[in-house]
């Protein structure tokens, strides 16, 4: 680092008004503790590579460990990476998928003064009561049960410390780790991934941003019974502490057991909190995570779903949604015309015939449950922890033959949005006539009127339209 950037960095305007902006010495202490932690497994994997050895399963092991004691975005980026079909090897990824952000939580003196740096010294006497132990963890913050004067109960999510450095310094980890899979495997051109990668965990820092994707979702699915979106509560809530309506429910794999009728009833409602908002604004949540919705019950019986995080949420140019539906009656009828035009709009470059094939390996697995008018599982007879892994394996040794391509950033977070959500479909054993119930959220589809009621529910949440 020069001396003229160390001395921008120390003069940054943020610096006197924000304590945990990007910080240097912060992002500094980062470095050391990632790179000592994962710089060794880094070594052995690439040595490895180099030396035209196999990856041994230790290795992988020993990642996820290395990774295990590091609270923040490090392990977000873990995740996301593990979720991305085949941009690591199955056994980094299924070692990955189990990572949990089971870091010790903040105590309880630290919460007040964190709750303090927050709302101001006389915090407490905004609520009836805050509970100071979690009821949840996670990868950036911590949750905790409180209540308003009037008795409403909230749940407060609280970021750790420190976490826009952190955020800086792992994102330039993953920068170098990206530069070593593109030397390596040279078929597949990670960059727009990295982009988008890094763009999402940032936003998901910004729980002011969180705040109005919250609300932004409320609208859009005002009328959707099977979908609960907690209420935003701004008067409670700040860039680094979002407070929520509670909502009571049980996590979903508590029902993968259940009579056929509860599995179907939620798995039509999952299916209807993603591809609602996507067919109406163009907005996907980008994280299918078990841990971000529970479902709720009414007479003994459950009933829906809760969606509970709006970090992740990614907002797409209206035309993205039309290349997917373009994509998908294409490879209804055939028309490979159609099927060239959706991925030049998703941002394919430099395609042939022979690239869009690879690219419809992939294309049918993702739409192959809503490709067949019938009712079926997402996947027979395939582990939800396996799902896409046998075609990804196919694409990887098409691309190493034919490639390289570049995957765009726009379009990592709706696969990963897709497989996640397969996933969840293969825990509840659902069986779905899914053609149908997709052919309804693109019912009567005109772009012209998306773009229309994207506009109009972007600047209801106090969002900026796409670029």
């Amino acid at each position: 680092m020069s001396t003229e950037h160390f001395s921008a960095e120390l003069m940054h305007p943020m610096a006197d008004t924000d304590r945990e902006a990007n910080r240097f010495s912060a992002r500094a202490s980062r470095y050391a503790r990632v790179g000592a932690n994962v710089g060794g497994v880094a070594a052995r994997m690439a040595g490895a590579k180099l030396f035209g050895g196999k990856e041994a399963p230790s290795n992988a092991a020993a990642l996820a460990q290395a990774l295990g004691g590091l609270k923040g975005p490090i392990m977000k980026v873990a995740q996301l990476l593990a979720t991305v079909p085949d941009l690591l090897p199955p056994e980094y990824a299924t070692e990955l998928q189990k990572l949990q952000a089971d870091a010790p939580p903040m105590g309880a003196a630290f919460v007040k003064r964190r709750m303090m740096a927050e709302l101001g010294p006389d915090w407490q006497g905004r609520f009836q009561s805050f509970d100071l132990k979690p009821a949840a963890a996670a990868s950036l913050g911590q949750v905790h049960r409180a209540t308003a004067p009037d008795g409403t109960r909230l749940a407060c999510k609280l970021q750790y410390p420190d976490m826009q450095s952190a955020v800086e310094a792992d994102l330039k980890q993953l920068e170098v780790a990206f530069a070593l899979h593109r030397r390596i495997s040279t078929w597949l051109d990670t960059r727009e991934i990295a982009k988008e990668i890094g763009a999402r965990v940032r936003e998901e820092l910004d729980y002011e941003r969180e705040a109005k994707h919250g609300v932004l979702y409320g609208n859009v699915l005002r009328d959707i019974d099977a979908v609960r979106v907690p209420a935003i509560h701004k008067d409670l809530s700040t860039k680094r502490l979002l407070t929520l309506g509670w909502l009571d429910g049980d996590r979903i794999l508590d029902f993968a057991a259940s009579p056929i009728e509860i599995r179907n009833r939620l798995a039509q409602s999952m299916f209807k909190a993603w591809w609602h908002p996507f067919s109406r604004a163009a907005v996907i949540h980008g994280d299918p995570h078990l841990g971000n919705y529970t479902v709720f019950s009414e007479g003994g019986e459950a009933q829906g779903i809760n969606l509970l995080d709006y970090g992740c949420v990614r907002i797409f140019h209206p035309r993205f949604v039309g290349g997917v539906v373009d994509l998908y009656r294409g490879l209804l009828t055939n028309d490979e015309a159609r099927i060239l035009h959706a991925y030049e709009t998703w941002g394919f470059k430099n395609l042939n015939r022979e690239l869009v094939e690879i690219l419809n390996i992939w294309a049918r697995f993702i739409y192959g449950p809503i490709l067949e008018d019938r009712t079926r599982t997402v996947a027979d007879g395939v582990k939800p922890g396996e799902y896409g892994r046998r075609q990804a394996f196919e694409v990887h040794q098409a691309l190493k033959a034919r490639g390289p391509v570049t995957i765009p950033q726009e379009f990592v977070f709706m696969d990963r949005a897709a497989v996640g959500l397969g996933a969840v479909f293969l825990h509840l054993r659902s069986e779905l006539n899914y053609h149908r119930l997709f052919e309804a959220e693109i019912d009567r589809f005109s772009l012209a009127d998306l773009e229309a009621r994207q506009g109009e529910a972007l600047v209801q949440a106090g969002l900026p339209l796409p670029a």
